[in-house]
């Protein structure tokens, strides 16, 4: 695992680390800043895959912080360019929003309700029960199925709602079959990350807020990792599991440097 002075690219988490219900964590911009002074690659990652990149750096930068889309790595893109590596130039039928559809039409996949190669769920406020029905039917009848991240419910101002990994339960129990889930806790979402900026495990850092999720992954791929405790995450927390991190912070903003006083001779 590197220590942090040998860190050459960076890996964060966006909700809990960088911002928190769309107000940017103190801290957050000026690291954003520092990363880009001092010329480091960085992504920042997101298992929600409802959004596009480009809608994904519209709300951050309504909340204050500058991440340009090419900046930002979601399960959605992690999937596609897992599928694409698999079989370029094949076919899915997709349950989500436009996050995972752009993202595979973009990697050169064709949306099909005829034999897809693969049954691809993914975020979206609107489960539809025929959409559901007719992924079990595909699976049933030979399609893969892929779950671009296990997430089983998300926020709302009213409470928890269902999300991917609820819906990807219902799939199982009714066809038998699990899901290959791409996104987090699944390392292999950094190493699509680190391909995408040419970085490599010996010299990259992975910022999270969540122990089942970003620390674990980070752990397996190989990563200095660093849990802040600006998201859900607290000691009583990180006490539940049999591994720890390789750094706890109170905020991204323990990670700013501040330049040596100089004197004038």
């Amino acid at each position: 695992m590197p220590r942090r002075d040998e860190i050459e690219c960076w890996l964060t988490d966006m909700d809990g680390v960088l911002v928190h219900e769309n107000h940017p964590i103190p801290g957050a911009a000026e690291l954003l800043q520092q990363w880009r002074d001092q010329g480091k690659p960085y992504l920042v990652l997101t298992n929600n895959s409802i959004f596009t990149p480009r809608d994904l750096s519209a709300r951050l930068r309504s909340s204050g912080l500058e991440v340009p889309e090419e900046f930002i790595w979601t399960s959605a893109l992690a999937t596609a360019t897992f599928l694409a590596d698999q079989m370029p130039g094949g076919s899915a039928f997709v349950i989500g929003e436009a996050g995972i559809t752009t993202a595979l039409h973009e990697a050169g996949f064709i949306m099909t309700e005829t034999a897809p190669d693969y049954v691809v769920v993914g975020e979206t406020r609107n489960y539809s029960f025929e959409a559901i029905t007719k992924a079990i039917r595909l699976i049933g009848n030979g399609s893969r199925f892929i779950v671009t991240n296990p997430d089983a419910t998300g926020p709302s101002t009213e409470g928890p709602l269902p999300a991917t990994g609820a819906i990807a339960a219902l799939i199982t129990k009714a066809t038998g079959k699990e899901p290959y889930i791409v996104g987090k806790p699944n390392p292999m979402m950094f190493r699509s990350a680190m391909n995408r900026i040419g970085a490599h495990s010996e010299n990259t850092g992975m910022i999270g807020d969540r122990m089942d999720t970003d620390v674990v992954a980070g752990i397996e791929a190989g990563l200095h990792t660093i849990l802040v405790m600006t998201g859900i995450s607290d000691e009583s927390e990180i006490a539940k599991y049999p591994f720890r991190p390789d750094e706890v912070l109170d905020s991204v903003a323990d990670l700013l440097v501040t330049e040596p006083f100089e004197t004038e001779l």
